[in-house]
């Protein structure tokens, strides 16, 4: 652990996931922990330069999230992973490396890891699987098995049903996220001609990018929102949003203004 790491639980205030950063050069952590304090709902309670370290650190600190480098001084960083397991630890850990080998990616997936994300990379590409992954965590956290097709659902990344195109069963959805946004954003892609990007969502409803593109992802998440990619001339490709009905192949806005589908976030349920 270095110096400047906090000394208290894993969760923080306010129910903010509690993230580790493990990478042996020190300024690379710092630009990482830098990185994960401006999402939203994350916060960092400590660094790790080597994979004992690391594994200290996860003991004493219990995150949900470990940001893990595979280059370690000591060991190989998805060798720290089953000696998490053996621990009976629980967080979740997400690679980030420049290791490209294919067989590294393989036995990261084989060791569970929730993403994958290759160095260098800026704010916004792990911004994006951040929030990927608290909205994943909220669904997984909710989640009721009532028969295979929610085991089906868990497995896939989605543990909650795609909303209901009736307003009788209210959708709950994860914790910090309310009703009346998800109405707002539902519509607004729902009405919307073609697709739309976060940004795009930001603007026609008032809230946030950070929070439009919380709200796009966890449709998508659910399966009631497809993602296509806009490639431009330089930079990202823009990561664009359509909002579906699963198993009829078209968008909710080709419904009947008359149809429940009209009835906007009746059908999302309270907290």
């Amino acid at each position: 652990m270095r110096d400047g790491e906090d000394a208290g639980g894993g969760v923080g205030a306010g129910g903010a996931i509690g993230v580790l950063v493990v990478d042996d050069d020190f300024r690379v952590a710092r630009v990482h922990r830098a990185y994960v304090e401006r999402v939203d709902s994350f916060r960092v309670v400590g660094v790790a330069g080597s994979g004992e370290q690391a594994l200290r650190a996860v003991g004493e600190l219990r995150p949900d999230l470990v940001l893990l480098d595979l280059y370690l001084p000591d060991v190989f960083g998805l060798d720290v992973i089953p000696r998490l397991r053996t621990a009976r630890h629980d967080c979740d850990v997400m690679v980030v490396s420049a290791a490209r080998e294919a067989d590294a990616v393989r036995s990261a997936v084989r060791h569970g890891v929730v993403d994958y994300l290759l160095k260098p990379f800026d704010f916004e590409d792990l911004r994006g699987r951040l929030e990927r992954y608290a909205v994943q965590r909220g669904v997984l956290r909710d989640t009721v098995v009532r028969g295979q097709a929610d085991v089906d659902r868990a497995l896939a990344g989605a543990a909650l049903p795609v909303p209901s195109v009736t307003p009788r069963r209210p959708v709950r959805l994860p914790k910090g996220m309310s009703a009346e946004t998800a109405g707002l954003v539902e519509r607004t892609l729902r009405e919307a001609e073609g697709s739309l990007s976060a940004s795009e969502c930001a603007r026609l409803t008032g809230v946030s990018r950070v929070s439009a593109r919380r709200y796009l992802e966890y449709f998508h998440m659910v399966g009631a929102a497809e993602v296509s990619l806009r490639y431009g001339a330089t930079g990202r490709p823009e990561r664009r949003y359509r909002f579906v009905e699963r198993g009829r192949g078209r968008a909710l806005g080709d419904a009947p203004p008359s149809t429940p589908a009209a009835q906007g976030s009746a059908r999302w349920g309270p907290l």
